[in-house]
């Protein structure tokens, strides 16, 4: 792990050829003049500069990084010799999940401050679910082929007829635009009440009764969101929802 940094002297060799720029070599550069470093920045034009210095150094690729006349490596490996996390992409999150709740709960309350220039909690809690609905849906259509393969992994309807894969996300779209819209709402209380219903069921028996750990495709086929807890939310909410708008 380094030590104090300040007016320390740093060597980074970055690739600028024409209008593109490494974002890496970017996030190194700030990095490590956030860090109170004296940066010697030297940027490639060509690839065939580039291509030099990778050959001469031993290395394959750039950015790189020197502290102290020490080869640190890549800005992964300056995050790590500054004694900072460096994300694994592979490593299960429910951050996705977390961050479209988090932000869905902002719109719902900023329009009903809009709307009504005020928080109307029943208007605020249905927009909510909309939003996420809505946003969720969205996630998952970006690869509808990625989302299917691994929908097809725990729901029960979807393994029992295939289609059901791909009309999902359709449905929780259109069923979340009609609670916003506030209209058909015979029509999005039964898709909402319906798939969430399934999905529940599904993500009970996956998790909770027969013990498999797997992935949820509720942002979308390619997300490292554990399927459990917060899978289950999403379901419930939908039930919840519905309930609530056949009670008013």
């Amino acid at each position: 792990m380094a030590t104090a940094a300040s007016g320390r002297q740093a060597i980074l060799y970055r690739m600028t050829i024409g209008k593109s720029m490494c974002p890496h070599g970017r996030k190194a550069l700030h990095l490590l003049k956030s860090r109170g470093f004296q940066v010697e920045d030297h940027t490639f034009k060509t690839r065939e500069e580039t291509d030099a210095f990778k050959a001469a150094q031993g290395v394959t690729s750039t950015p790189q990084i020197f502290i102290d006349g020490e080869r640190i490596g890549g800005n992964s490996d300056l995050r790590r010799y500054l004694g900072l996390s460096v994300p694994d992409p592979k490593a299960v999150t429910y951050r996705p999940v977390i961050a479209v709740f988090a932000v869905t709960a902002l719109m719902a309350l900023a329009a009903s401050w809009q709307a009504y220039g005020a928080l109307v909690p029943m208007t605020v809690f249905r927009w909510f679910i909309a939003f996420s609905m809505c946003v969720l849906a969205i996630l998952k259509l970006r690869d509808i082929e990625s989302f299917s393969g691994m929908f097809l992994g725990y729901d029960l309807l979807a393994r029992r007829w295939v289609p059901y894969a791909y009309l999902y996300p359709f449905a929780e779209a259109a069923a979340g635009v009609l609670m916003i819209a506030g209209v058909l709402e015979w029509l999005s209380i039964s898709i909402a009440l319906f798939i969430g219903t399934v999905g529940a069921v599904s993500v009970i028996k996956a998790v909770y009764v027969d013990k498999r750990d797997l992935k949820c495709a509720c942002v979308g086929g390619d997300s490292n969101v554990p399927l459990g807890f917060l899978s289950l939310t999403e379901n419930v909410m939908m039930v919840v929802m519905a309930l609530v708008m056949l009670a008013v």
